[in-house]
């Protein structure tokens, strides 16, 4: 009955050994001296090793909170395609009308300027 679990011990052995090598290349070959570019504002949009009572630019997370939005639609779009012919014209006529939805928010947002980056 054992032997049946010889193939995932095996795997498991491999998993962990191919693991623990790159590991060990990564640590041995890394670059130890990090150089401007790296301790650059990357996403954030501010310096990273400040003072923590600093003001920071809040448009940064409202781009990142209108990205969580419309990217959450495709989440609804995928299931619903999936569907499709099974769910008939209310379904289209329904999707469309989420699609104006997010059309005409995405269309407020840029009137108001929330996507212009200074």
């Amino acid at each position: 009955m054992l032997v049946q679990y010889w193939p995932i011990l095996l795997f498991m052995a491999v998993a962990a050994g191919l693991g623990l090598v790159l590991m060990a290349v990564g640590l041995f070959f890394a670059p130890r001296r990090p150089q401007a570019e790296k301790r650059s504002p990357y996403e954030c949009g501010f310096e990273a090793f400040e003072d923590a009572r600093m003001k920071f630019d809040v448009r940064y997370y409202l781009i990142a909170i209108l990205f969580i939005i419309f990217d959450l639609e495709i989440a609804f779009l995928f299931p619903w395609a999936v569907v499709f012919d099974r769910i008939g014209l209310v379904a289209l006529i329904e999707m469309a009308l989420f699609i104006a939805l997010l059309v005409v928010g995405f269309i407020y947002i840029w009137k108001k300027g929330a996507l212009e980056w200074e």
